[in-house]
């Protein structure tokens, strides 16, 4: 039986940008790409409440409202629980954490109505909170479950012992695990971080999986530029399979809303390299050989 849950895509669009996107800026505009995007099979996207103040995530909705019939198509993940200092109540306008019930109870239903989907597939608090009162918390996550509000909830950027201490206090499993993942940013994978997120059976899903570009830098570029001509790839195409060549197939979070580069990501998606290619790019990466 299929996970409805699953991320089925070879990648998710990442709508960080979204809200400052201008050739996306009117309803029509976003839904013609929404629909694009949709018809070569990329069916999940990736929001935050924080993306461009909220921006992002309105966009988004206008656009579904615009053309409604591709709601019941899309497939949304979204996080919260970071407070911005312009949207800071307390008079203080400091950044901080928020993962009190009623705060994470209001932050699902203002992203509902401003996504206009009747359900976020996956909700996911956005960054640890040092003052997280994990059975309050719990409570208000499985309550959005129980309510339909929610398909599953997931975490990103924690630390095992900070999504234990949650998940301990839930009657829901924790699905999905977002975290910094890529050739530039691939400790990870050495300091014990993504063991754990396979070994508690979260999903993993890749943030910044081209490090914010510098993947194509130094020698580490020049090495990713010669192998992808070899292989008649994009270099980012590359990047990613080294990615989904891991233990768990971490799928990328990508952020490019470009049509072009997002069709050459689908088409390099079915590319896959040996053993011997991963250690060789990693190497490329730190700069030094394997211990």
């Amino acid at each position: 039986m299929n996970d409805p849950l699953a991320f089925d895509a070879p990648f998710l669009l990442g709508m960080m940008r979204l809200h400052s996107a201008y050739d996306l800026s009117t309803p029509g505009a976003l839904a013609d790409w929404l629909e694009a995007r949709l018809d070569e099979g990329l069916h999940w996207f990736d929001h935050a409440d924080i993306y461009g103040s909220r921006e992002g995530e309105t966009r988004f909705g206008e656009a579904l409202r615009h053309r409604p019939a591709l709601a019941s198509r899309v497939r949304v993940v979204t996080k919260a629980d970071i407070v911005l200092p312009a949207l800071d109540a307390s008079g203080h306008a400091v950044k901080h954490y928020d993962t009190t019930p009623d705060y994470l109870a209001a932050s699902i239903d203002a992203s509902l109505s401003r996504l206009g989907v009747e359900r976020l597939d996956h909700f996911l608090l956005h960054r640890p909170d040092p003052l997280m009162e994990p059975e309050a918390t719990a409570e208000a996550l499985d309550g959005a479950i129980d309510a339909g509000k929610v398909g599953a909830v997931g975490v990103s950027n924690f630390m095992p012992e900070q999504w234990r201490r949650l998940q301990d206090a839930m009657r829901h499993d924790l699905y999905a695990h977002q975290l910094e993942l890529s050739l530039a940013h691939a400790e990870a994978l050495f300091d014990g971080l993504y063991d754990a997120v396979l070994s508690d059976g979260h999903r993993p899903m890749a943030s910044s999986p081209l490090g914010g570009g510098s993947v194509f830098e130094d020698v580490l570029g020049s090495s990713l530029s010669s192998l992808a001509d070899d292989l008649g790839v994009s270099r980012a195409g590359l990047a990613l399979a080294w990615l989904r060549r891991i233990p768990g197939s971490p799928v990328p979070v990508i952020g490019t809303l470009k049509a072009s580069r997002i069709r050459a990501l689908v088409a390099d998606s079915s590319l896959t390299i040996d053993r011997a290619t991963w250690f060789m790019l990693l190497e490329e990466s730190r700069g030094h050989r394997v211990a």
